[in-house]
């Protein structure tokens, strides 16, 4: 890509990766037909599907709309090597369970941004009597005693509370979510599976709620856009000084993004469902950003933000809180130009005037979408290898940049 160009434009938000991934999980559940509107067609999306037609599922693609068959869903042996390609695919447990009552899985794979434990979703599923046995990072699960009951996390996990949840559905009783994550992506969970005919309450609090139902049914959902996607196109226009318009948003989902790239100089509006921004030609920097569980500062945003900041006027200071080694992409913008000190979870980041193009390799997918912010605004060519990464999370990436008159192009080695 050759940075410096200004982008403006309007765009559409896609389907949210991070609620349409527990929603595919949360299909199985369902006797009948699933259809999935405006589907994100990205690496994560087509591995989980993957996943589904091994344990017998059906899919398919008319245009951006993904279709669902689970009549055929016989098979509670997840295959080992599809599993360990995204984190996500431990969002199948709990519906497996909920469903077949058997489930056998190995460890999953996604980025390196961390240890992220499983032990949250096991401690939670053995509080509603499943039996797990860990036998070589082999997990053989045995739920033909399952019941309802009380589950407490330790930890407001988004992917532990997910699984819960859909283990319960189908279950007989009430069971009781305690110290729930409340990710606007969990509320959308609760709205599919109600839409199912289930009966979920409260999410988006810290306390929920799931009478289990005997059978849930097929149903057509449009997941909620996807806020992270947003996150980073605002970023995009506040990199290189332009403007942007973003349709099909939730702007009370953006309101902890919309609050940093504020207090750096950008102009921020809302009408309806779309949000406009308007950066200033040198950002400011921001005095602190400390990301935390929802409603907090997402982790998901913070690689992008750091980037933006590089070119900021100022020192910008940057506080890890969610995961352990969520400064992967520091090193290769060190190499572009940019001021960056780490310690632990900490990155100071004192702004310089300008970047410079650089090859450079994402290593996980938010830091490889941090890499293309910085190649954006950077002085010359930047070349970012490894971009199956961004494509994790990114539909074709490249293609709504240049539509927003950025100079980029996927270069197939």
């Amino acid at each position: 890509m050759l940075g410096g160009e200004r982008i403006e434009g309007s765009v559409r938000v896609d389907a949210a990766k991070n609620a349409v991934l527990p929603i595919l999980a949360a299909s199985m559940l369902a006797d009948g037909e699933v259809t999935l509107r405006r589907c994100p067609d990205i690496r994560d999306v087509h591995a989980m599907t993957g996943i589904l037609e091994k344990l017998g599922c059906e899919s398919a693609w008319q245009g951006d709309d993904l279709t669902l068959k689970n009549t055929r869903l016989h098979n509670w042996e997840m295959p080992d090597d599809l599993f360990k390609q995204i984190r996500s695919s431990i969002f199948l447990l709990g519906p497996i369970l909920g469903r077949l009552r058997r489930a056998t899985v190995t460890y999953p794979g996604g980025c390196e941004i961390g240890l992220r434990p499983i032990d949250l979703h096991l401690k939670g599923l053995r509080a509603l009597g499943v039996r797990i046995v860990d036998a070589d990072g082999i997990l053989y699960c045995d739920g033909r005693d399952m019941r309802a009951g009380d589950v407490y996390f330790d930890y407001p996990s988004v992917g532990a509370t997910e699984n819960v949840m859909m283990a319960a559905a189908l279950l007989d009783g009430v069971t009781t979510l305690h110290n729930a994550a409340r990710e606007p992506e969990i509320e959308d969970l609760e709205r599919f599976i109600n839409r199912m005919g289930g009966k979920v309450r409260g999410a988006g609090t810290q306390l929920i709620e799931v009478e289990g139902v005997k059978r849930l049914h097929g149903v057509a959902y449009t997941p909620i856009p996807d806020r992270i996607a947003a996150g980073t196109l605002l970023c995009a226009a506040a990199v290189t000084g332009g403007e942007i318009r973003l349709e099909n948003v939730r702007p009370v989902d953006l309101v902890p993004i919309g609050a940093k790239l504020g207090e750096m100089g950008c102009r921020i509006s809302e009408e309806g469902d779309a949000m406009i921004l308007e950066a200033p030609k040198r950002l400011n920097a921001f005095t602190r950003l400390q990301t935390q569980p929802h409603p907090g500062f997402p982790t998901d945003m913070q690689p992008q933000m750091l980037a933006v900041s590089c070119i900021a006027k100022g020192t910008s200071v940057i506080e890890e809180n969610v995961f352990e080694n969520r400064f992967t992409q520091v090193g290769s913008l060190t190499q572009m130009g940019a001021n960056v000190r780490v310690s632990g979870r900490m990155a100071v980041v004192q702004g310089v005037e300008q970047l410079h193009g650089m090859r450079v390799a994402a290593r996980d997918l938010r830091g490889g979408a941090a890499l293309v912010l910085a190649g954006l605004c950077a002085h010359g060519e930047t070349v970012v290898e490894n971009a199956e990464f961004i494509d994790r999370g990114y539909a074709r990436l490249e293609d709504t940049l240049c539509a927003l008159g950025a100079k980029v192009e996927r270069v197939t080695i």
